[in-house]
């Protein structure tokens, strides 16, 4: 059964049966915005969120960032769907918007810290987003073999006003990578200041 993370929690990586998941899909879901006319007809704009990959060694340097300039990481370890401009216009579908994976087995030795973030390109508040979701499940971007975990970003009090937010950060812990569940929105405008934001405050 997938773990329904709340924000701030840490997880293992570690499936009921004993194995250790080594190749996942983190997939993120999200919605177009609706605005009513003053006649009351609903329209549907467009969301163009970004999510993206960062990958940081022992001493908190960025290795490589993957995101919709750079589809696939140097070391060939993460991949990403590509970019997804609209998001869900006809209301939540169920399926993922972009998704990225991750194989452990290929990250470069030095890389101790794999972090997810989400971006909003054109600015569009997060507050203003009807609904965005995460989840992380074995498989491939076609297919989903078991979804091990799920974390609901949907916008809360805090996130409006906010076009940037970081996800969630995998870490190595004594040779195991566990998952740290954030889910907090930032200041920032840009991936490159959110590289900066991730490395000074959630590694």
């Amino acid at each position: 059964m997938a773990i329904n993370l709340q924000k701030g929690q840490r997880i293992s990586l570690v499936k009921e049966n004993g194995s250790t998941l080594q190749n996942v899909c983190v997939g993120v879901n999200w919605g177009a915005i609706e605005k009513k006319s003053w006649l009351g007809s609903v329209t549907k704009e467009a969301v163009d969120l970004d999510a993206s990959c960062l990958l940081f060694d022992e001493a908190k340097n960025s290795v490589d960032v993957v995101y919709f300039g750079q589809l696939k990481s140097r070391d060939g370890a993460v991949k990403h769907s590509g970019d997804d401009l609209t998001g869900d216009l006809s209301g939540d579908d169920g399926l993922d918007n972009e998704i990225i994976t991750l194989d452990f087995s290929k990250l470069s030795p030095n890389v101790q810290s794999v972090a997810f973030v989400l971006n909003s390109y054109k600015g569009q508040d997060f507050g203003t987003i009807p609904f965005a979701s995460i989840r992380i499940y074995e498989g491939t971007p076609s297919r989903v073999n078991e979804v091990f975990a799920t974390y609901n970003i949907a916008k809360g009090d805090n996130f409006g006003g906010h076009v940037a937010m970081v996800m969630g950060v995998f870490y190595k812990r004594n040779g195991e990578w566990k998952f740290n569940a954030i889910g907090e929105p930032t200041r920032d405008r840009k991936l490159q200041e959110t590289v900066e934001t991730v490395r000074q405050n959630y590694l």
